[in-house]
């Protein structure tokens, strides 16, 4: 059970102490106790869009104040035509900082030509998973090319806003007899927002839920906007069980939509409550 208390003395801070360091062993403190967390199959990571109005250095720094180190990677940070030099380099400072880019995108795919540069560009990224958006019409060009490089390919839903995959059950619907390395990105709010219940979708849904963008919203309809975690009608911490139910062992990349010319508050606050509801719920 979460009361109060326990979620406030296991939630923390957002933002990374500084000085802090990482467990050894059980470390005891005063007549305190404290054992390391267990390790999820899931993990905590940062959607690139987040930081669409900052430059890669800036989204590095303020990833590691927030201690994240997960990345999906957005191409306004890493170009499409990125050579094989330039990733490198951006691996590297990726790296320096203690991240880790584990896919690629959303990337908008409106033709065949659109799909063979975003293959060959996570290719050359050294990821495989594409979180990508394709036209209805391109998805057996999207099996074929899933074939051919051996990858997962989540397609990105997005709500009542936009025609092509606004909810889980309409990406399933559209591949659910394509190669099962084509599944989705269950955006946690815009499926919401959309109608459907996440919890209930990604355990309908898991063996094609290949990434996941957390957020909430203020409303269960088109009105509703990205709010911080702990502030929508979505329920985390019944998400956060069901995602350990389901043993979904992929990424949980927040992508805050709120506030983006300064976003790093909001972040912050979201993950420290996403951080409480973990612990709380063991």
């Amino acid at each position: 059970m979460i009361t109060r208390r326990n979620f406030v003395k296991k939630a923390g801070a957002g933002l990374l102490t500084i000085g802090a360091v990482p467990f050894a062993g059980n470390e005891c403190y005063g007549n305190e106790t404290v054992v390391p967390p267990k390790e999820e199959l899931f993990k905590l990571a940062i959607a690139g869009y987040s930081f669409a109005k900052f430059d890669i250095d800036q989204s590095l720094a303020m990833m590691q104040r927030m201690d994240v180190h997960y990345l999906c990677i957005k191409d306004f940070h890493l170009p499409l035509d990125s050579s094989e030099t330039q990733i490198a380099a951006f691996h590297a400072k990726l790296a320096s900082k203690g991240v880790t880019g584990y896919a690629v995108g959303p990337i908008y795919m409106k033709s065949e030509a659109d799909i063979d540069k975003g293959f060959a560009y996570a290719k050359r990224v050294g990821v495989k998973l594409i979180v990508g958006v394709p036209n209805y019409e391109l998805l057996p060009y999207v099996d074929k090319k899933v074939k051919e490089y051996d990858f997962h390919y989540a397609i990105h839903i997005h709500g009542p806003d936009i025609k092509t995959y606004p909810n889980a059950k309409d990406v399933i619907d559209h591949v659910k007899d394509l190669d099962p390395r084509i599944g989705m990105c269950l955006d946690i709010g815009h499926d919401m927002r959309d109608g459907f219940n996440p919890v209930d979708d990604l355990k309908k849904y898991v063996s094609r839920v290949f990434d996941m963008h957390i957020k909430n919203v203020t409303a269960a309809s088109k009105e509703g906007r990205t709010c911080e975690m702990g502030r929508g009608v979505i329920n985390i911490p019944a998400l956060v069980r069901m995602l350990r139910k389901v043993k979904y062992a992929g990424a949980c990349s927040l992508e805050f939509e709120k506030d983006m010319d300064d976003p790093l508050t909001g972040l912050a606050e979201s993950i420290g409550y996403w951080r409480g509801v973990v612990d709380a719920t063991r």
